[in-house]
């Protein structure tokens, strides 16, 4: 099923380094060789007699307080008709670390502002939130992989909060990689928890097409 996208429209990926994925290295540009890269490659294969903009700008590192610093650039003034946002896992692990201050409630009061000024400025922007993922189903007690899988399910209901509250398409990540590890190691999708290989990838990205097509 076609996505509902129209010709001339433009589809703008905001985030951490899962979206970011090297769309900056020379052999990268413009979009990186992962997940952005492939719903671009799906549009274009799958829906040819579209003409659709596509636009990464992820940035790795970066937490929802990142975002805000450069929402105006990054968003506002590019106009996007769709904008799919992927964040939250180093707000997670930088305030585990304690290196960032950014618990569930100060994560979902920034992320929040930002939906709220997106929607008032471009009221007819189709969102699409990606909830953050953690690929592992470790269960040794206080690892810090257990840490992270205790912790994630409050930021993932954050998300899950503001996609209900303004009414987004909705991608949950962190479900589609559990189940997947129900049957698969993790080595086929990663080498560790958080950076997709191109399996990974490719789930997220087939995800995203059939969630624009709804």
């Amino acid at each position: 099923m076609p996505t509902k996208l129209k010709s001339g429209e433009t589809l703008l990926f905001i985030g951490d380094s899962i979206t970011d994925c090297g769309r900056r290295e020379p052999q990268h540009q413009p979009l990186g060789c992962g997940y952005v890269q492939m719903v671009a490659d799906m549009l274009t294969i799958r829906e040819p007699k579209k003409k659709i903009t596509v636009i990464n700008r992820g940035i790795s590192g970066d937490t929802v307080f990142d975002l805000r610093s450069r929402w105006h650039d990054d968003v506002f003034e590019i106009k996007p008709d769709w904008l799919s946002i992927k964040i939250g896992i180093n707000d997670l692990n930088q305030t585990l670390e304690g290196n960032t201050d950014l618990p569930a409630d100060k994560f979902e009061e920034i992320y929040d502002s930002l939906l709220a000024q997106t929607v008032k400025r471009f009221p007819k922007c189709n969102l699409l939130l990606m909830d953050p993922f953690f690929m592992s189903r470790d269960r040794v007690k206080d690892s810090y992989r257990t840490r992270v899988l205790r912790t994630l399910p409050d930021y993932v209901d954050v998300v899950h909060r503001l996609s209900r509250k303004y009414k987004t398409r909705l991608v949950k990540t962190h479900d589609l990689f559990q189940e997947q590890l129900k049957h698969h190691k993790l080595e086929r999708f990663s080498t560790e928890p958080v950076h997709p290989n191109s399996a990974g990838h490719l789930l997220i990205a087939e995800t995203i097409y059939k969630t624009l097509s709804k």
